[in-house]
């Protein structure tokens, strides 16, 4: 064959693993292996967040911000046992960013029941691409004026101690506003309703009235009153990022610069897919699992909240245990959950908030124990974690 001929055959078959995302190809006798891209465009991103949701549900709260003040102290031990560059998958919001800048996988999916949750990763997509800096960053989230003489290295104390004296600004969060809309709907191109929309103002609402203070009982102005939780002030949004990992080190993807580049490299490429799914339905996590499956990658870890605790109290818990068992994984990928009355000791920092601890288990070890019939209780997930 002519070397032109032989350069036209492999550029052609390189266009169509493009197109068709690392698929098993043949290039004459050399065979190309399957890999997680390093970007996905806004068409396959979108048909993603498309083709893999569910249709959405109820969860009880808004759930603007995360209530587990211990999410960082497992970090130091993930660290150790849990390998980077493979799949992250979670729920929730924001927790997430500081797992995954952790963790540094080659995509992240976020799977949560509620709509309102995808739409709240689309609004933080839209602000940290926006954003080349912390500083700015958080000036778009809760639209107050960016005080000057920040420093680039500034610290999370010192960055929410400015944020703190800054007035909300109701004409620079119309601006904000309207540049999310064309940054999702006219530079992306997402297939957006009307009432997606909506929803994503009612979110960033939240984030403009509440500012730095903005907690997971927040409730918006003509909800009712906000929520306690056994007569514990929920942690703020500063509080969180603030917060460490129990031995003084401060890992929220807002602690330094390094931090957000790569939570920002991350979205501007697309690679963090935020899903409406039921963890005991039958296609998100099952859809998910099948794209790691056809990309050779491993889902390195899954971090569930205290998901399981409300699966358990139906038959629920056998169907998610079912479809964590399709996910490709190794003996290091790793469970990440949230227990909730769980005996514990006070926050690092002195943060008032619920009693929780935020615990590690083994995905094959359970998933296997749940095969074996010895994984019968939400109290066997919890003796099994450590």
């Amino acid at each position: 064959m002519p070397l032109t001929s032989r350069r036209s055959q492999v550029a052609a078959s390189l266009t169509l693993i493009a197109i068709f995302g690392g698929a098993s190809l043949s290039l004459g006798s050399r065979v190309v292996e399957p890999s997680i891209p390093e970007r996905l465009s806004d068409d396959v991103f979108w048909r993603m967040v498309s083709d893999f949701s569910e249709p959405g549900g109820f969860f009880r709260s808004d759930n603007f911000v995360s209530n587990e003040i211990t999410f960082q102290w497992v970090l130091p031990e993930i660290a150790k046992t849990t390998k980077t560059g493979g799949v992250y998958m979670g729920v929730g919001p924001d927790q997430n960013f500081t797992y995954i800048v952790a963790m540094q996988p080659k995509i992240a999916f976020i799977v949560d029941i509620r709509r309102q949750n995808m739409l709240h990763h689309l609004l933080y997509k839209s602000l940290i691409e926006l954003s080349p800096d912390r500083a700015e960053f958080l000036s778009r989230l809760f639209s107050r004026p960016r005080p000057a003489g920040l420093e680039a290295d500034a610290g999370a104390p010192a960055l929410f101690q400015a944020y703190a004296n800054a007035m909300p600004d109701s004409a620079l969060f119309a601006r904000n506003l309207a540049a999310v809309k064309e940054q999702l709907v006219a530079k992306h191109k997402f297939g957006l309703t009307t009432d997606d929309l909506r929803t994503i103002e009612y979110v960033y609402t939240a984030f403009f009235a509440a500012g730095p203070d903005l907690t997971y009982s927040f409730t918006m102005p003509g909800r009712g009153s906000s929520m306690m939780f056994y007569g514990r002030r929920m942690p703020t949004y500063a509080e969180l990022m603030m917060e460490n990992d129990g031995t003084g080190t401060q890992r929220s993807y807002l602690a330094n610069e390094a931090n957000y580049r790569v939570l920002r490299d991350l979205e501007r490429n697309n690679l963090i897919v935020p899903l409406v799914g039921d963890f005991a339905g039958d296609k998100a996590l099952r859809s998910v699992g099948k794209y790691v499956k056809d990309h050779g990658a491993t889902v390195t870890a899954f971090y569930t909240s205290n998901v399981e605790q409300y699966l358990f109290q139906s038959d629920d818990w056998r169907k998610f245990f079912t479809n964590v068992g399709t996910l490709p994984v190794d003996t290091s990928s790793t469970f990440i959950r949230a227990v909730f009355n769980f005996n514990t000791q006070p926050s690092q920092t002195g943060t008032p908030g619920p009693r929780s601890r935020t615990m590690l288990a083994s995905i094959a070890e359970q998933v296997r124990a749940f095969t074996e019939d010895s994984l019968k209780t939400y109290w066997d997930v919890i003796q099994t974690s450590r």
